[in-house]
């Protein structure tokens, strides 16, 4: 019985492939390391270059992580289509 479900599933990918985690935190701190080394060098307040840092971090984690949950693999159906109503082809 598993073997049938992984033979089923081995062409999908897995949710962790498309989420690509690691990805996505690397991403987001390299932003916020950027934007804490422009307003650390543009101000000398380091203390404020790491509160910048950190709050660039947690948004574009959580924007980064919306658009990654929005993008759909081509061979999805789409939500709204023709073969989701009755009588539809």
């Amino acid at each position: 019985m598993t073997r049938v479900k992984g033979a089923e599933r081995a062409d999908e990918p897995t949710r962790r492939d498309r989420m690509r985690p690691l990805e996505l935190l690397v991403l987001a701190a390299a932003v916020g390391v950027f934007a804490g080394l422009v307003v650390g060098l543009a101000t000398r307040e380091w203390i404020l270059a790491a509160v910048f840092f950190g709050v660039i971090f947690i948004v574009s984690l959580v924007v980064l992580a919306m658009l990654s949950l929005a993008t759909t693999a081509p061979d999805e159906k789409s939500l709204g289509s023709d073969e989701d109503q009755p009588g539809g082809h």
